[in-house]
């Protein structure tokens, strides 16, 4: 009992001491923080306490859904002709579009970080010249493996490993 009575009075006797301490430094104008008038910073700035400041980033930008887009180059090449690609893609993350000869229809979510994602395309089998079907099944495959996206301008800019697809935006 008597060891009781002895480890009780100290714990008063403690606590006493830390709240007298913690007086005459509030009636002293020091701060009660911790850091005291004496503390210096790494810096050597004299009590003023760390600020936080949030680290810079990017801003994001939204994908333009519901926008035609007419493709103006592939990796530098300009489309010539009337029959220029072109596609769109809705709200319901539908994308459709004409190739130069066919239509084709996919499913195209944008990511984060101005990424995007191309499902397969389901395409018409309209016969085309040579030259164009080249051209076609080239847009075809940028367009399949697009990896990213950016606005520069006025312009979508379409990367992929296949290329780098230029789309201006139609009337």
């Amino acid at each position: 009992m008597r060891a009781v009575l002895i480890a009780t009075l100290a714990c008063t006797v403690t606590a006493a001491s830390v709240f007298v301490t913690s007086e005459a430094q509030a009636q002293m104008g020091g701060p009660s923080t911790g850091y005291g008038k004496g503390y210096r910073r790494p810096g050597g700035e004299e009590g003023k306490k760390p600020q936080y400041v949030p680290g810079a980033k990017a801003q994001e930008k939204n994908f333009p859904l519901d926008s035609t887009w007419t493709a103006v180059s592939l990796n530098g090449k300009p489309f010539g002709g009337a029959d220029r690609p072109s596609f769109i893609v809705d709200k319901q993350y539908r994308a459709r579009g004409y190739g130069g000869c066919n239509t084709f229809a996919a499913t195209a979510f944008p990511l984060k970080e101005q990424h995007i994602a191309v499902g397969p395309l389901a395409l018409t089998k309209k016969s085309c010249d040579k030259s164009l079907a080249a051209t076609e099944q080239a847009f075809f495959v940028a367009l399949r493996t697009a990896a990213a996206w950016d606005l520069v301008g006025s312009q979508l800019v379409l990367k992929s490993p296949n290329g780098e697809l230029k789309f201006d935006r139609a009337l």
